[in-house]
């Protein structure tokens, strides 16, 4: 039986479930793309994906293309380790 604090607290917010399930099954993601997928605001996903930066379990790369600026995401392999745990753990307390 799988105790629930096994389950990794970095993903427990909505939009990083989200950052993180999009980023499993794309190379790189840009702002704005990740931000229409997830329909959050401009600053709820810079902070969340401040935090999973942080936690690293995704790059940020930032750029200019032309004069414009451009954001892009994509998960490390120690976060798309982490989030394969996490949700293999969220299977194990569903009991399947």
């Amino acid at each position: 039986m799988l105790n629930i604090n096994q389950l990794n607290k970095e993903f427990e917010s909505r939009v990083r479930l989200g950052i993180m399930s999009v980023l499993m099954v794309n190379d790189w993601v840009d702002f704005t793309e990740m931000k229409n997928l997830l329909n959050a605001t401009d600053g709820n996903l810079a902070s969340h994906s401040s935090a999973l930066e942080k936690a690293e379990y995704i790059e940020i790369k930032k750029e200019f293309v032309g004069k414009k600026p451009k954001t892009s995401y994509r998960v490390t392999q120690k976060g798309r380790d982490a989030f394969k745990e996490h949700i293999n753990n969220l299977e194990k307390l569903l009991g399947r």
